[in-house]
């Protein structure tokens, strides 16, 4: 492909990089980037990927927009109040960049569906708000070999590791199952800062960059939680667990399952 002279002004901060130039543009551009919730995280993902030109974002959530999201959800805005929140992703990404085609998919994931929808996809996000897609996208995309970014957020506190199969960890290899519930608190429950979401949804933004310009070193084998209160970020190893049940080397899950109904009032 060659550059337009608009693109070559608009990505002109990118291609002077040596690490990225023309190239590393192009395969921006012609990236396909599956982004998991249009919320606290998706919003500032997709802002910052659409605004890179990653060509196709595909967005899945299937709630829509309230007031209470306003104070962090910054691809929504209050004249889009019960608007589906896909929609107002498209609109908002696609009117920043008319380079970056959004798809909306105004579905719940499930067990069903997952791996169809995300077979169109390089890189997977995930910014979900419940446990039951969070361990549904990482079993989804270890099975079929799709690189994963996942983020999650609470309180003053955030976190991000990268997962790329048979080369590191996965979701499983830190917490094997999810929590009984009831036992974590959810952001409608803890609260969550507005502003915490932008510093973790722009961390996996860089992540999915990373990854698609195979440059610099991703959060394999690494978790990094942000801590707002002080100001501080910690990187935690986390091995590739042997024992593993979806990504060890005698996995005891080989195909995707449904979890309890309950866990998806947990709302980050």
């Amino acid at each position: 492909m060659e550059f337009t002279d608009e693109q070559i002004h608009r990505y002109s901060r990118h291609i002077i990089l040596p690490e990225v130039g023309g190239k590393g543009q192009k395969k921006i551009l012609q990236a396909k980037v599956l982004i998991v919730g249009a919320g606290g995280l998706g919003c500032p993902v997709g802002y910052y990927l659409a605004a890179a030109g990653v060509g196709t974002l595909g967005i899945v959530d299937s709630d829509t927009i309230e007031l209470s999201n306003l104070q962090r959800q910054i691809a929504h805005n209050t004249e889009r109040l019960g608007m589906p929140k896909a929609d107002s992703a498209k609109m908002t990404f696609e009117a920043l960049n008319p380079d970056v085609t959004v798809i909306p998919i105004k579905e719940r994931l499930t067990k069903d569906n997952i791996l169809d929808i995300i077979n169109d996809y390089d890189i997977v996000v995930d910014g979900s708000d419940n446990f039951p897609t969070r361990y549904l996208v990482n079993d989804a995309c270890v099975l079929s070999g799709k690189p994963l970014v996942s983020g999650a957020i609470l309180r003053f506190e955030g976190q991000v590791t990268t997962i790329i199969p048979k080369q590191g960890h996965c979701y499983r290899c830190l917490f094997e199952e999810p929590p009984p519930p009831g036992l974590v608190p959810s952001c409608q429950e803890a609260g969550v800062m507005g502003a915490l979401p932008g510093v973790i949804g722009a961390l996996q933004a860089m992540e999915v960059l990373k990854l698609i310009l195979d440059r610099g070193e991703p959060l394999k084998n690494s978790l990094l939680i942000y801590n707002a209160l002080n100001t501080s970020f910690r990187k935690v190893k986390v091995p590739r667990r042997l024992d593993c049940p979806v990504c060890g080397e005698n996995p005891t899950i080989t195909e995707l399952q449904d979890y309890e109904a309950e866990y998806c009032q947990i709302r980050f």
